[in-house]
């Protein structure tokens, strides 16, 4: 959280510093913003110091209600859908089913098929 905090001032940052290399400013017409007055420069740095502060109050709260749910044993993260078909994927792979094939049949990503015949140790690649 903070960390992405950080990288975005660093970020607006970098860029206000280019900007100012090149003499060039940035100028918000509906928010009549302009980056080469003292005022201008304020501005923006409180509206991207906000945007961070509302940035980390959300993920706090996510993280809250994260926290909330595993107590209550609401969150359980996401099925396994390929590993609950990795029988049905080493059946096909055996009976020479390609990899797109498998996938398309299954409902699952190919990537999934590859992943789960490397951990078998049956990837054999079709071209």
């Amino acid at each position: 959280m903070v960390k992405y905090a950080t990288a975005l001032s660093l970020c607006f940052s970098r860029i206000v510093a280019q900007l100012d290399a090149k003499r060039v400013g940035l100028r918000i017409l509906n928010l009549n913003l302009d980056s080469t007055t003292a005022t201008g420069k304020l501005m923006l740095n409180l509206m991207v110091s906000i945007a961070q502060f509302e940035r980390e109050m959300m993920l706090e709260r996510q993280r809250e209600g994260i926290a909330k749910a595993k107590r209550n044993g609401k969150y359980k993260g996401r099925k396994a859908t390929a590993r609950a078909k990795s029988e049905d994927i080493v059946k096909l792979s055996a009976s020479g089913v390609g990899p797109t094939e498998i996938a398309t049949r299954l409902g699952i990503g190919r990537a999934s098929v590859y992943r789960v015949l490397a951990m078998r140790g049956e990837n054999q690649r079709a071209s």
